[in-house]
């Protein structure tokens, strides 16, 4: 018997295919599994390259460098960072332009390390590559480094070898993943190869920790230092203006600026001084040598070159050391020598008017600082003091080498970055409070103006535009410190603008114009807008 024939179905439009129009669900899966392939790649290449920065700072530390691969590009970009892009930094992140800057390189550094570790999947050369530029730019930011010594390079190119074997170990686990994303095998590799490095790079990380202990040998030792101590602590009778910052400035809240990324770790033991150049005598003093001489101690109020109109990067503090003036008339500079070239352990150089370190101004070789040997970010064992100027061209820290020569035989650090050879600080104020907010009637306007080595006659406040009014001056111990000030203001309800203005020792006004902090420092008179009610 004969049975009619079934026609066969006909085949499904691509629309009714599943998937969906124009493609099918392998497709999809496929492109699921391609992105998944990436993200296993990059974080490869984001492991690879901690794993190589661990094993770069253990061989920093067994070395006794400070020469990390991160530490040598953010020290090399600070040499060659423009005067607006530096004064940029400490107006966004202030104090904590260092720390900005070191998670900036760190996220550079992994984001190309995770392209890095895409490419490698697919070409391991060119995954490579990117490691290898990486390296070479650390490298060679090492290398050229005043301080980084014969082996300075070294930590940079260990790292960059970690990272090229690792990088190549997970490329490996991940190649079959590309013809098959749901091998489980290569998939529970690259997790165990993942856990491993992670595992890995802790514990480096550790090690560096417990081979690094510099740091813990300079912080004891500086705990263990018997220092002259000061006939007292206490700031002179009558300078603290009622509503005003603290006359003193604490250890941990003065301001830091300077260069280093990386803090210079010197042992009191270890330290030298050499003082050389254009003299009859050359010096060279260890610590034990400058505690021998005679000891000042002096309040000195330091300001910061990049420090805004009204802004923070001041403090006042009791310092302690030994005259440069004695030392320098015992090396016997030569009557043509109109400067000094003073560099420190991280190879920041300054230039100071010879003038300045042997005139009555008391300028020192500091090595305490509020009757505490130097905090180890502000120089210890021993840097420069030099009452009014900025400290661009005065405050050397971890100073190792002074230089008496000419200004026209040498360019310190900042000068070709377009900063003035020489630095004397302007006559500027300050007000504290109010900030923005005040009660109506009686309302306390305080701050501090500074003319260091000059010093401040009066001060003067006004509001909204108006009469100039004479505020009430606190004592002055010294032309060397701030001056703080208060007035009393009949504050009605409403939105109103303080401004105040200071007069130097001869009564010559402040300068009103605004100036940037660059090329010798900000002018302007600080402004305040208050709501009063």
């Amino acid at each position: 018997m004969n049975h009619p024939q079934v026609p066969a179905p006909a085949p499904l439009a691509t629309s009714d295919r599943p998937g969906g129009p124009g493609g099918n669900g392998s497709s999809r899966l496929a492109s699921r599994g391609r992105g998944g392939l990436h993200f296993r790649a990059a974080v490869g290449g984001v492991l690879a390259a901690l794993a190589g920065l661990a094993a770069g700072s253990v061989a920093a530390a067994l070395l006794g460098t400070r020469q990390t691969p991160v530490v040598a590009i953010g020290s090399a970009f600070i040499d060659r960072v423009p005067p607006w892009l530096k004064d940029l930094a400490i107006s966004l992140f202030g104090t904590h332009d260092k720390t900005a800057l070191r998670a900036g390189i760190l996220i550079v550094l992994l984001a190309f390390a995770a392209l890095g570790g895409i490419l490698a999947v697919r070409r391991y050369a060119a995954g490579a590559a990117v490691v290898v530029v990486l390296a070479g730019i650390a490298v060679a930011a090492a290398a050229t480094r005043p301080d980084s010594g014969q082996t300075g390079f070294v930590p940079s190119m260990i790292a960059g070898i970690t990272a090229l074997l690792l990088l190549r170990l997970f490329a490996k686990r991940l190649a079959d993943l590309r013809t098959d994303p749901d091998d489980g095998v290569s998939r529970r590799g690259f997790l165990q190869l993942a856990g491993g490095v992670t595992l890995g790079t802790v514990a480096i990380g550790a090690l560096g920790k417990v081979v690094g202990g510099h740091r813990a040998a300079v912080a004891d030792a500086r705990e263990g230092l018997n220092l002259p101590t000061p006939p007292s602590l206490a700031p002179p009778a009558g300078v603290q203006a009622p509503g005003a910052v603290p006359w003193v400035t604490p250890n941990d809240e003065f301001y830091r600026i300077d260069t280093a990324l990386s803090v210079p770790l010197i042992l009191p033991s270890d330290w030298r001084l050499r003082i050389h150049g254009m003299v009859d005598r050359e010096l060279e003093l260890s610590f034990d040598d400058l505690l021998k001489r005679a000891v000042v101690h002096k309040w000195v109020t330091l300001t910061c070159v990049s420090n805004e109109v009204g802004g923070d990067l001041i403090g006042n503090a009791l310092w302690s050391g030994v005259l440069l003036k004695d030392l320098l008339a015992e090396a016997g500079p030569s009557p043509q020598a109109d400067a000094i070239k003073s560099t420190s352990k991280d190879g920041f150089t300054a230039g100071t008017p010879i003038s300045t370190l042997t005139d009555d101004r008391q300028s020192m070789l500091a090595f305490a600082m509020n009757g505490q040997p130097l905090p180890l970010e502000h120089g210890f064992p021993v840097r420069i003091v030099v009452p009014g100027l900025y400290g661009y061209v005065s405050a050397t820290k971890w100073l190792t080498d002074i230089e008496v020569t000419r200004f026209d035989q040498f360019e310190a650090y900042w000068t070709p970055r377009g900063w003035s050879e020489r630095g004397p600080i302007k006559l500027s104020s300050r007000i504290d409070v109010p900030r923005s907010k005040a009660p109506t009637g009686q309302v306390t306007v305080a701050g501090v103006a500074w003319d260091q080595h000059v010093g401040v006659s009066k001060v003067e406040v006004r509001v909204d535009g108006g009469a100039w009014q004479e505020a009430t001056l606190a004592a002055d111990p010294s032309t060397d410190t701030w001056r703080q000030w208060h007035w009393t203001w009949n504050a009605p309800r409403g939105n109103h603008v303080l401004q105040v203005r200071a007069f130097d020792a001869k009564g010559n006004p402040q300068i009103e114009s605004q100036a940037p902090p660059a090329p010798n420092g900000s002018t302007g008179l600080h402004s305040v807008d208050v709501k009063v009610g």
